[in-house]
């Protein structure tokens, strides 16, 4: 949900109830922001780091919009489309979205950081995804899952997360841009300073793509407010209007 959406769903909100809408805690001062001498939030300052002297991704972050393409497109792709729009999108049918719409969809994330794990909680689909630093390796697959299954190791200040383990027909942008069961996606993550987050993610799908590919993201920080449940099936009335192949 993109900042002026949710400054929209406020206003509607104060003005229907006579309950405070910061009772919904959408304007709920955020703890430990650094500060400049005006007051507003140090956005440069130095990255927070945990106990243990890693990079601290706690917070609320949202991405900004690209298509996750290399700068060339998806021409090389071996897997031939037809004309596809959002009826023929999974998440148009109410099925969540994989790792890299997280990336690019304008919702918000909240990154939970624990010895051995890290947690994000998605306004998109109303999700989590787990990334396990705690040194496992990835898990033999069985049961293919959405997210699928993501390990991390630290490389200096850098995060870098290997996920396999997804299920074949996922899409990674409204375009059609597919990704199979075959795929690797490996994520390069750090936290640049309190108030900028940049990701590489890496494609590796032998059975859409002729080789990998990888893409740069930014997520910014997003402050005094709280995640809002998205349920694609809550009042749900696209599905009957849209026209596909």
């Amino acid at each position: 949900m993109s900042i002026i959406l949710r400054i929209a769903v406020l206003t509607v909100v104060t003005a229907a109830v006579s309950v405070p809408a910061l009772a919904q805690w959408l304007t709920y001062p955020t703890a430990g922001v650094p500060r400049l001498p005006n007051g507003s939030p140090n956005l440069q300052a130095p990255t927070p780091r945990t106990a243990d002297d890693k990079p601290d991704f706690s917070g609320i972050w949202e991405p900004e919009k690209n298509r996750p393409c290399p700068p060339d497109g998806c021409a090389d792709m071996q897997v031939p489309l037809e004309f596809l729009n959002g009826k023929d999108d999974p998440v148009s049918r109410c099925l969540p979205g994989g790792i890299v719409k997280l990336h690019t969809t304008p919702q918000l994330r909240k990154f939970i950081q624990i010895p051995g794990l890290i947690v994000t909680l998605n306004e998109m689909d109303a999700t989590y995804r787990q990334i396990f630093t705690d040194g496992r390796p990835l898990p033999p697959i069985g049961t293919p899952a959405f997210k699928g299954y993501s390990v991390g190791k630290w490389e200096g200040d850098t995060l870098v997360v290997e996920s396999t383990g997804f299920p074949d027909g996922e899409w990674l942008d409204r375009n059609g841009s597919p990704l199979t069961d075959a795929a690797r996606i490996t994520e390069r993550i750090r936290r640049v300073n309190f108030g900028r987050m940049e990701i590489e993610l890496t494609i590796d799908d032998p059975k859409a793509y002729t080789k990998p590919w990888t893409i740069t993201m930014i997520h910014s920080i997003v402050l005094d407010t709280e995640l809002m449940d998205y349920i694609c099936t809550e009042n749900e009335k696209d599905i009957g209007h849209m026209v596909g192949k």
